[in-house]
């Protein structure tokens, strides 16, 4: 027993885990201005980057952007759609970030925002886009991505 708890524990700090989970839209977010707000988006694991194995949305945003806070409802609402079957990528640019955060800066930011990424399992882009995106582009992006 004592040698699968220790095994089970090794996995689990060898793997990591997938992304942001339990994602919140900031309820003190105006939508009217480009104020500073806070975090758009809260949750658990926020650090975390892609992984790949399974299909990745990815958004960068700045938390004083109209257009960000846009994205961030968008962003929540496909979250809740595709929970636990893609993983969110939560990148504020507003905060340090993580190692694997930077990664996807580096790689896919253009310098606009908001920016946003699908990825598929194997981290080839599907979407690479500044500026805001319909849920309904994005949908069918992981739709295909889930096949």
């Amino acid at each position: 027993m004592k040698l699968f708890a220790a095994s089970a524990l090794v996995l689990l700090v060898l793997v990591p885990a997938f992304a942001g989970e339990n994602l919140r839209l900031n309820s003190k977010l105006d939508y009217t201005s480009d104020s500073q707000d806070g975090p758009l988006i809260t949750g658990d694991h926020m650090e975390d980057g892609f992984v790949p194995g399974k299909p990745a949305y990815v958004i960068l945003y700045g938390e004083g952007c109209y257009n960000s806070k846009r994205q961030a409802r968008r962003t929540v609402d496909l979250y809740e759609k595709y929970k636990g079957r893609v993983q969110f990528v939560i990148v504020d640019l507003d905060h340090p970030l993580s190692p694997a955060q930077q990664d996807l800066r580096n790689k896919y930011y253009k310098g606009y925002i908001p920016h946003v990424i699908v990825l598929d399992a194997s981290a080839a882009a599907l979407y690479n886009s500044s500026g805001e995106v319909d849920e309904g582009v994005i949908s069918g992006l992981l739709d295909q991505a889930l096949r």
